[in-house]
């Protein structure tokens, strides 16, 4: 005889959460192993610098409109809000050192990683996994040669190193757009509102961004090149590890933003 209906729901509750947790276990598992073996083929010989020319520049210079027009209307949007809301206090003065602060602290690395995730991770884990599917990367190991070390790696640490140059560019074109609003839509003293944006502004809080815009950076093409590495099932399977990328890419950006936060504030 069968089980009752009544007893069958939580045991299927159970497999479906036993499932899960094991997938979510097994995508940590390939995380950590993808960013170990980058880390160990990074400093090892030979070192194809036309590569990681190639990718920085598409990292960087490619992602350069995007990442400026976000952070030029997240800065006209901040100054807007917060004057219009500091205007009640008649507290405007003070609407430069908010934009300034929020800018270079927390939404021009956040929002500049979140959009590099979906341009170049999701375009990460699309290459390799299209390369895992047809068979170039069994073809690189038939060939004796280490596919992390020629693959992985230039892509890595081309997004390493790009996304706080990328990060320092928004902060620059944020305050900018943040200026233009104030200034040329709320009529406020240009000469206050530079001596505002940098009364409390220091290097630290500069620093800061940029160390979180590495560590994000660093974070998105890992989880990007682990997804595609891994991608089985074919075209479909490719599309499956390119969402499962960007979403996954984003989810720890947001995560390791408030323990980087924590420490570094």
């Amino acid at each position: 005889m069968s089980a009752p209906a009544s007893r069958r729901r939580p045991i299927a509750a159970l497999e479906w959460l036993g499932e899960r947790s094991t997938h979510a276990f097994e995508e940590i598992g390939r995380f950590f192993t993808m960013l170990y073996l980058t880390l160990y083929w990074a400093v090892r010989p030979p070192f194809d610098l036309r590569q990681w020319v190639r990718q920085m520049v598409r990292v960087g210079v490619d992602s350069i409109p995007v990442v400026g027009l976000t952070a030029m209307f997240t800065g006209m949007v901040m100054a807007l809000q917060t004057y219009r809301g500091f205007e009640r206090f008649h507290a405007e003065s003070f609407v430069a050192s908010v934009v300034s602060l929020s800018l270079t602290r927390e939404l021009a690395p956040v929002l500049a990683a979140l959009m590099i995730a979906g341009r170049i991770g999701s375009s990460l884990a699309a290459e390799l996994g299209t390369m895992r599917v047809t068979e170039q990367i069994d073809a690189l190991q038939a060939m004796a040669v280490e596919p992390v070390q020629y693959l992985v790696v230039p892509r890595v640490a081309a997004t390493t190193l790009m996304l706080p140059p990328l990060v320092a560019l928004a902060d620059g074109i944020g305050i900018a757009g943040g200026f233009g609003v104030a200034v040329g839509l709320m009529d406020a003293n240009p000469v206050v509102y530079w001596e505002k944006t940098f009364q409390f502004l220091d290097l630290n809080d500069v620093f800061s961004g940029l160390i979180k815009a590495a560590v994000f950076g660093l974070i998105l093409s890992v989880t990007g090149c682990s997804k595609g590495f891994h991608t089985t099932g074919g075209a479909e399977g490719v599309g499956r590890s390119t969402t499962a990328a960007v979403v996954m890419a984003s989810l720890v950006i947001l995560l390791s933003d408030f323990f980087l936060t924590k420490i570094l504030f």
